[in-house]
Parts: C-alpha cells; structure tokens; sequence
C-alpha cells in the first residue's frame, strides 16, 4: 500500500503527462434513462475552509452560509426568486440559527418565498441536502434547489449542567422572592460545570478518533502508511491550489478582518517532522496523530441543482449529471468508518458500473487511517464474504485516480459542508481531466455511510 502511494505521489495531479492520460478517456455509455429525468449540477461553491479558531472565530454559522449562497448567486447570476428549496446540512447547530437554511438565505437575499430547512447527517449532512433536493426534483415537486452545508467549530454551544438549567427554568416560574431565594440557595459549586459539546459517539461512548486507531489496527494500517497518506493529501492540496484547480473556493470579506480567498489548512509537511508527533487518542502505542487527521474547521458551501431541462431553459450549461446514490450504515463500534466500504458497490451496482469504469474517485479524509483501513477492506474477499455477504471483493480505486486535489485531511473538513465540496470536486476533475464517471464517497458518524455516481455533463 505504500508503494501505490509513492507512484500516486510521482504522478502530479497537475502534470501534462497526467492531463493527457485521461483526456484521452474514451467515451462510455451514458446513464441517462427513458422516462427518467436528468438531474444536473449546474455550479458549486464554498468559503475558504479555515481551521477553527482563525479569521472566522468572530461570526456566526449563518454568517458562512450566506457568504457560500451570495458566492452561487454570484457566479451564476442566478434571480433571487427563481429557486424553489433551499436545503441546507449541518450537524453542531447554533441554538439561535437551529434552522440555518431559512436564515442564510434570507440574509443573501433569496426572495422570502421560498421554503427552506436544515438537515442534519452527521459528516454526510450536506450529502443528504442534495440527494434530498435530487428526490424533490425528480418527483416533480421542484425543478431548481440550492443544497449545501456550513459547519462553524470556532464557537461551539456550551450548557449550563442539567442540575443548573433545572434550577433556572424554576427560577424563571418562582412567583415569590422566598422561592427565588431558596432556589438560589441551593445552587452548588458542581452545579457551575459546563457540558461541552459530545465529541464521542452516543451508542458507544468512543471518540471518532479512538475509533479510526482501533480500525487502522484491525487492518493492520502502520503509522507510517498514515503519515505518508497525510502527506499525500497535503501535497497534492498545494499544488492543486497553486495550480488554480480548486475554483470552487470564492473570496469572502469577513466583516472586521481581511478579505479570504484560500484554504489555511494546507500544510506540506515532511515524514521526519510528522513522525515526532505523540499519538493523540491511542496512548501510548496509537498510530492516529494530529498529522494524519482532519482538522476542525469552519466554512461553509452552497450548489445549484436542477432538472436539466430548467437549466438548459434558463441558459445554464450543468457540469454534471447526479446518477444513482444510497445510504448505508453499519456496526457503530467496530466499523464506524467503513461506510464508503459498504456503499461504494451498492451505488456502482445501481447505476450498472465496475470500478474500472470510474475515471475519478473523491472520498472524505477523516483520518488517514480511516481511508486506509477502508481501501484494505476493499481489496479483502475474507472482508466481502464474511461481513457484506459478498462473493468477492469489491476492489480498490487506483491511486491515480483517487483524491487527486486533496481531501479533508488538507483542504479542511467543516463537518456539515464537505458532501458538497466532494460533489463539486468530481465535477471539475471530471472536466479537467476528460473522465466521464466520477464517485463521491464519505463516511460518518453512527456508522453512516453515503456514496454517489456522477456523470460528466457533454462538453
């Protein structure tokens, strides 16, 4: 395995050789259906994704989302009235903004008119936005819907202790001061702790972290083919967006501060640096580090999604065509993180495709040992035949061909906006590079899984 990741890091992402060998791709079949209607992307956008804490810390998730909405209003000169639904997914909400969709798209001016609601899925929450907008449109209910996500770590609710609300929501229907008072009273010092946010899992009361270590061990993932993957992703993030291939990302004045234009999370490392880095969950023998993990992060993302006929009708030229998806979960312990494992055949079987016939390949970066674990699965029959009911393996993407502009582990991962930069990634690579298939794949929390099959619009 770390001899593939050797080659794939040989053959730049941007390199001349590189673009010939798949602008020569020959054309396959088309997935369009008789009597089925043809759901296109039309354009896809995102912020800069930040690590937490940086120039975003100031605002707000709706902020972001508003910014990503203004971004595709922007680019396609899109009518604030002409969509039908606005869906948006994240997954820490903001108490104040619990339905960010309504409140994002009233703040970018989207005409009040149109309905809008926030769904939540985990790492796959905007993922879900779009297959929801995909299901809507094919049911003939709507024929344009902007889908996307925002994820905002920088200010993260924080609760009072269950003991303390109780004690203010009495307060609040005390009718006597010697109520009050004997409310008061009875505060303690333990009544102050706050509730942070839950970072483990509820079922299994794990860290996602501690999760992706005990997978990586289980296949067997070795520190350094994590730390090398990392540096993969990495590397071919900077180099993508020193190339100008990440032409998703739009510039965004943060009120107060500096005008941002890029990702801030793109950091090329070297293996000697990576490898002094102490394991962050596992401890003392673990493999997963901050270094071979995704960062938190804070942006947001927005795609406009129609039926092709409204776009060809409004003038539009789609970037591609959203085929066949499912969902899937599974064992919330031992196989959190092997949803793209699990949905990857299911969608290639819908759509009547083989792994060879797919030109691009994006799959979320978690952990690195996660992608890892996940693709030694993939290439395992004992893994097929025991726990998918499989006869045979489902087979690995090849290298060349997978995340070639990065992932999550560089470009950043706002938990609920990455389905969409998944999704638009594909698309511009399938562009790019003369592909015709492409396949979006994540896992998620809760042991979910999502994976979809595009195809690239006619140039």
């Amino acid at each position: 395995m770390a001899s593939m990741l050797l080659k794939s890091m040989r053959r730049s992402p941007v390199s001349s050789s590189w673009a010939m060998q798949y602008a020569q791709t020959k054309s396959k079949k088309t997935l369009t259906r008789p009597g089925v209607k043809n759901i296109v992307l039309v354009e896809g956008v995102r912020t800069p994704f930040l690590m937490s804490g940086t120039t975003y810390a100031d605002l707000m998730p709706h902020d972001l989302a508003r910014a990503a909405l203004q971004g595709l209003l922007h680019k396609t000169g899109l009518p604030k009235d002409a969509v039908d639904y606005i869906i948006y997914g994240t997954v820490i909400q903001e108490v104040k903004t619990s339905n960010v969709a309504r409140e994002a798209a009233l703040g970018a001016g989207f005409s009040d008119r149109i309905p809008a609601h926030t769904v939540t899925m985990a790492c796959i929450s905007s993922n879900q936005a779009m297959t929801s907008a995909v299901g809507l449109i094919a049911a003939g209910q709507c024929d344009a819907i902007v889908a996307g996500g925002v994820e905002f770590m920088s200010d993260v609710p924080i609760r009072h202790s269950r003991k303390m609300r109780k004690t203010m929501l009495s307060l609040n229907k005390a009718k006597t001061l010697g109520q009050r008072l004997s409310l008061i009273g009875s505060i303690r010092l333990a009544h102050l702790s706050p509730e942070l946010p839950a970072v483990a899992e509820f079922s299994t009361a794990e860290t996602m972290g501690h999760s992706a270590d005990r997978l990586a061990a289980a296949f067997g993932v070795s520190r350094v083919e994590q730390d090398d993957f990392a540096l993969r992703s990495h590397t071919f993030a900077k180099k993508a967006q020193d190339a100008g291939l990440l032409e998703d990302v739009i510039s965004f004045k943060v009120p107060g501060r500096d005008i941002v234009s890029k990702d801030n999370g793109i950091r090329p490392s070297s293996k000697e640096q990576m490898a002094k880095l102490k394991p962050a969950f596992v401890k003392p023998h673990g493999t997963v580090t901050a270094a071979n993990s995704s960062f938190l992060t804070d942006g947001a993302s927005a795609v406009l999604i129609m039926s092709e006929e409204k776009a060809l009708a409004m003038g539009y030229k789609p970037k591609a065509y959203l085929r066949d998806f499912v969902f899937v979960s599974q064992d919330p312990k031992d196989q959190l993180l092997l949803g793209p494992t699990y949905a990857t055949p299911k969608a290639l079987e819908r759509a009547g495709l083989t792994m060879n016939d797919i030109d691009v390949f994006e799959f979320h970066e978690a952990f690195a040992g996660q992608i890892m674990a996940n693709l030694k699965a993939m290439d395992s029959d004992w893994f097929a035949q025991t726990y998918m009911g499989r006869k045979s393996k489902v087979g690995t993407p090849p290298m060349e061909k997978f995340n070639n502009w990065g992932g999550s582990l560089s470009l950043g991962h706002p938990f609920g906006a990455t389905g969409c930069r998944l999704v638009t990634t594909v698309a511009h690579r399938l562009q790019k590079e003369g592909g015709q298939y492409g396949l979006v794949a994540a896992c998620a929390a809760g042991g979910l899984g999502h994976a979809m099959v595009i195809e690239a619009y006619p140039q």
